[in-house]
């Protein structure tokens, strides 16, 4: 197979399903009407609630949910054969994660922008409201902690890319006041992604080290980068927020184009085995692709964090009800193109040349020797080097040298997820003060200041990170991110099913991609809890025993919810 005529066979099934599941969804469905307030006007306060352009939100929206999912995912999800991680992507986003991204939105919407965790209250009952909300911190604190781990590790591993990441934000900060006073928002973005890329060809010839504290610089970095988490999630989105990620989806559709370009000069064929063999072999140390890769590529597939970013900061930021579409499905369906491309990137491009130990792999012998086995993914370098060294090939079919085409990825890749970093302390935050609201709306004391709740945010996650030598202590609950990311998605889904029934819609739309993902995830819950049970390993014993007992009583308040001849019909604007 060609790498060529499956991109573009995907890039027109994708627009096929935006012009056919989308619409429908949206007319006949939720028929979206603009005549509904949104949020953004209804509590418009000048920082988490600002009325925005759809193209702008958007690129907000969709740099909040990529982060390194739909890049890290497909990279690892290859390991089973090229054909079940590029089905999984494509059906999954269509018919799931665009679906969960887009309905959450909505209903959150139609319901004073509350987050999805704070909406089970209104449609299941009071008491399964925390328990939402508890699976909802549980999953944030562990982005947070871990996400700043993370870049503080890209940091070390690309230092040319640390000076071109922190110039974004004086770049940023710069279009958000130029957009503000009135200026062609299109136009003055353009000139900022050509001085961010500017900053690239800089960031090449100085890179940045910082010195180590405790003997690692990662350290360093994560002290440096909570500091800049607090600031960045409390101030006003339209400062930094807005701006930085509109500049980071030029940035994306950048990198696309050029992949694109590559794929079409080089047009590689598809190397990498359409099932690996090698993955099912006795004596192999890969996973059970059942339940394994449905929890390994999340994000540009189905993704539960994308809820929380849809009912958490996005919502409260749309102008017009009939914008979701666009932002919600939409940009669920651009972040799975992106894991379409990153499979291309390292089923075709990898072959096209791969240096180890001196010796250069070409073809297959290339996906062969990086994918040898599971334990060659150790560190977040090896989940990334596939797609870095293949993208970088496929720069270098029309011209890019090696060194600047890996410099461009890297700070691609490094600035998506410091995106996912503050926006997930901001959610965090928003959903903290929700939890703390009482029966009258107002939120109690000191949670009624953001900068208290986010100092809250940021320090929990603080002292998790430095649990460890070498701000490794949120790795401690790593292990459960997968399986508890899916579940929510399951659980989001569960929640607008509950809506749909109570405004008498389809569910089906709903409760059948709810019932999959719950099936896949629980079983993969199950099997992570026994090796947890073999290792010993009390903390996440506990922790996986109270998340399936937190969806029990989710799952069995949705099912007394569905059975009650009159369901209570949450407040609609």
């Amino acid at each position: 197979m060609n790498s060529l005529i499956l991109t573009i066979l995907a890039f027109a099934g994708y627009l096929l399903a935006y012009r056919l599941y989308g619409r429908f969804l949206a007319r006949k469905i939720f028929q979206l009407s603009d005549e509904n307030r949104m949020p953004s006007h209804e509590f418009r306060d000048g920082v988490d609630y600002v009325p925005t352009k759809p193209h702008i939100i958007f690129g907000h929206h969709f740099t909040t949910i990529a982060g390194l999912g739909p890049i890290v995912g497909p990279a690892i999800g290859v390991i089973w054969g090229w054909v079940p991680a590029f089905i999984w992507v494509f059906l999954g986003s269509v018919f799931m994660g665009a679906v969960h991204d887009f309905s959450t939105m909505v209903v959150s919407a139609r319901n004073k922008g509350k987050t999805i965790g704070d909406l089970t209250g209104d449609l299941i009952g009071p008491g399964t409201r925390y328990s939402f909300q508890f699976l909802m911190q549980l999953l944030l604190f562990i982005v947070l902690s871990v996400f700043a781990m993370i870049v503080g590790v890209l940091f070390e591993l690309y230092p040319e890319s640390v000076f071109p990441v922190w110039m974004q934000i004086p770049i940023a900060v710069w279009l958000g006041w130029m957009i503000r006073n009135g200026k062609n928002d299109l136009l003055y973005s353009i000139i900022a992604v050509v001085l961010m890329y500017a900053t690239v060809i800089i960031g090449l010839y100085i890179p940045i080290r910082v010195p180590p504290i405790q003997g690692s610089s990662v350290v360093t970095w994560c002290i440096i980068l909570f500091v800049y988490v607090f600031f960045a999630s409390t101030l006003p989105v339209q400062k930094l927020l807005q701006p930085r990620d509109y500049i980071n989806s030029h940035q994306l559709l950048v990198a696309i184009v050029l992949i694109l370009i590559g794929l079409f000069v080089a047009h590689p064929v598809i190397t990498a085995p359409a099932i690996n063999d090698a993955a099912f072999t006795a004596g192999s140390d890969v996973p059970d692709i059942m339940p394994v890769l449905f929890i390994t590529i999340a994000c540009g597939a189905v993704s539960g964090f994308h809820s929380l970013a849809s009912s958490g900061t996005t919502v409260k930021q749309v102008d017009r009800e009939r914008d979701t579409l666009f932002i919600g499905y939409g940009g669920m369906l651009w972040e799975s193109f992106l894991a379409v491309l990153v499979i291309m990137a390292v089923a075709g491009g990898l072959g096209l040349g791969l240096e180890k130990d001196g010796q250069i792999f070409t073809g297959a012998d290339a996906f062969r020797h990086h994918y040898s086995s599971w334990a060659a993914f150790a560190g977040i370098d090896a989940k990334l080097e596939a797609f870095v060294i293949g993208t970088s090939n496929l720069f270098k079919s029309f011209g890019i040298p090696p060194l600047v085409g890996k410099s461009m990825i890297a700070v691609f890749i490094v600035s998506f997820a410091n995106t996912t970093l503050d926006s997930a302390a901001r959610i965090q935050r928003l959903s903290l003060q929700e939890i703390f609201r009482n029966k009258q709306g107002t939120i109690r004391k000191p949670m009624d200041n953001r900068y208290t709740a986010t100092f809250f945010v940021v320090l929990a996650a603080m002292v998790m990170t430095f649990l460890k030598a070498g701000a490794t202590g949120a790795l401690i609950l790593w292990p459960l991110f997968g399986s508890l990311n899916q579940l929510l998605a399951a659980l989001a889904l569960g929640i607008v099913t509950l809506y749909l029934f109570n405004h008498k819609k389809n569910i089906m739309i709903t409760l059948l991609p709810m019932i999959f993902v719950l099936f896949v995830t629980v079983w993969a819950m199950f099997k992570n809890l026994a090796r947890f049970w073999d290792q010993q390993d009390e903390i996440l014993i506990f922790l996986s025993v109270l998340i399936l007992g937190l969806t029990l009583v989710l799952l069995a308040g949705s099912l007394k919810t569905l059975l009650r001849p009159k369901s209570r019909v949450p407040r609609e604007v």
